[in-house]
């Protein structure tokens, strides 16, 4: 697929890539996710890449390819195939306040569960994600789950720029040939790589493989972490 418009790639004459191209097409999006619920729209997720332009608008066209079929890889595993978009256990809800921050958990100290494509929670996380994005998520945590944009942003926030519990940011990992293997590290390496849970990695890569043969590109070497 051709993600740039006008020339051709490595043409001194084509434009840069701007945000709003996407590697997987709204149909492909359909394709992957035919059950998916309402609220999680193709629009918002193009509408939430002017956030973070250097997602999949990064190396060569096969590279941006592999970060957006790594992304949505891993975004469907974190949320049933995009059919959750608030975390289930409802007994967890209290636990993601951490009272040691100043700013405190303004909103509730139960309003700061996981919501939205990569399921941000804690009141800390909130506070960041807001922060980067200029939204008050601290205040308003249910814009995650009520405005798709912000939803997506928060989940390109932590891609782009979290490393979680690896070495470095999902979004470095695919541009810099570290793999997908390095983006679930990024994501819950410390609950799943290593042998932690073999069949929740093996449920990425299979993501992973799919999204990749969708799009007809070689998914690249480390798949798993």
């Amino acid at each position: 697929m051709d993600v740039n418009i006008g020339g051709t790639a490595g043409d001194p004459e084509s434009p840069a890539p701007t945000a709003g191209e996407f590697p997987v097409s709204e149909a492909q999006f359909d394709q992957l996710f035919p059950n998916r619920n309402p609220f999680y729209t193709y629009a918002g997720l193009v509408e939430a890449l002017s956030a973070y332009p250097e997602f999949t608008n990064a190396g060569d066209e096969a590279t941006q390819q592999r970060e957006a079929a790594a992304f949505i890889a891993n975004v469907a595993h974190e949320t049933g195939d995009l059919l959750y978009v608030v975390e289930q256990n409802q007994a967890n809800y209290p636990h993601y306040c951490d009272p040691n921050q100043s700013y405190g958990c303004p909103a509730g100290n139960d309003q700061y569960y996981g919501r939205g494509p990569v399921q941000l929670s804690w009141n800390f996380n909130y506070k960041a994600a807001g922060d980067a994005l200029g939204i008050d998520l601290l205040n308003n945590p249910n814009l995650v789950a009520t405005d798709p944009a912000v939803a997506w942003k928060t989940g390109l926030w932590y891609w782009n720029t979290q490393n979680g519990p690896g070495t470095m940011t999902a979004h470095a990992a695919m541009v810099n040939g570290a793999g997908f293997g390095e983006t679930i590290r990024s994501i819950n390496g410390s609950l799943e790589c290593n042998g932690g849970n073999p069949g929740q990695v093996q449920s990425r890569v299979d993501n992973y493989l799919e999204v990749t043969g969708l799009l007809g590109v070689d998914p690249g070497g480390n798949l798993y972490c």
